[in-house]
Order: structure tokens, then sequence, then C-alpha cells
């Protein structure tokens, strides 16, 4: 039975870390973002994202989205300095059209950071992407 079931690939859709100014704080934060580079909007959007390694793990975050347009973009969360040592996992449901995509985005540890930046597409910045 679960040959005949169909798991569609996920393509157009990515997370991206980006540094930005915080206005309020006054600082630099990493947010991450998801991104829809389709030309249809991903609705009922749910992810739920962690960061662990083998000896530490962050609380669960859940986020949803009603409707991310086409060939747009939303933050997601903010992620703080310590937890860019862990490995932090976006795992991304969505419904385009009457199908159902989910994917799995990951952030090794580490690999956020100022010398892995690589201009993000739609956003006009410069970030690090996970497709």
């Amino acid at each position: 039975m679960r040959k005949d079931i169909e798991i569609p690939k996920v393509e157009g859709v990515f997370c991206a870390a980006v540094n930005e100014f915080n206005q309020v704080h006054r600082t630099q934060d990493w947010n991450v973002y998801l991104i829809n580079d389709k030309d249809v909007p991903l609705e009922m959007v749910l992810i739920v994202s962690r960061g662990y390694s083998a000896d530490k793990e962050t609380s669960l975050m859940r986020h949803k989205l009603e409707q991310l347009p086409a060939k747009s973009y939303a933050k997601v969360e903010f992620l703080h300095e310590d937890v860019l040592t862990l490995n932090n996992e976006f795992k991304v449901t969505f419904f385009e059209g009457n199908t159902m995509f989910e994917k799995t985005f990951l952030f090794r540890p580490n690999t956020i950071n100022l010398k892995a930046l690589q201009p993000i597409p739609l956003m006009q910045e410069k970030g690090v992407v996970v497709k």
C-alpha cells in the first residue's frame, strides 16, 4: 500500500536566513523567511520548527500562514545567536490547489553566518538559503 502513495516533490519553495537590523533593539538579528518563487499561491501553510543537537533541543515552534501569494515571502521566525550552533529544522506543509506538499528545510550547525551570504531571489537581500 505504501508504494501506491505518491508524494509530490516540492519545487520553487525555500527558506532563507537573513541578517537584518532590528530598529527597536538596535541589533543585527537573524530571521528566517519562507519564500514562494512559484507562480501560484500556497494555501494553509503550516511550519513546525526546532533546533537540536546530540545533547540539546529547543522548544517546538508552530507557525501558520493562511496564504503565501505567488512570488512572495513571509518572515517566519527570529533565530537567537545561541541556536545557530544547532541544526535548525523547518518542516513546511502547504496546499497548492487540492494537493498537499511537505518539505523539511535544514540549516546545519554554524552554516548561518555572514560568510555564507548569497543573493536571495525576490527579496533583493543576501542571506543563507536552503532549498
